[in-house]
């Protein structure tokens, strides 16, 4: 992991209705990532939003 990695290591992930993921932003504390989250969803984007650790899913985000 780069040094961005262990200062950032919290993404939020965005999946269209197509099942394609994108990453969103990364952030420093699960907490901030979540707040994105939760903005995102109270907007009502139709979209699905999570958050993830970096180096906790199987697939790779670029």
């Amino acid at each position: 992991m780069n040094d961005s990695g262990a200062l950032l290591p919290w993404l939020v992930i965005r999946q269209d209705d197509n099942g394609n993921r994108y990453r969103v932003g990364r952030y420093p504390t699960r907490a901030e990532a979540q707040k994105v989250v939760d903005s995102l969803d109270d907007r009502g984007h139709k979209q699905l939003y999570w958050v993830e650790r970096i180096g906790q899913n199987a697939t790779t985000m670029n």
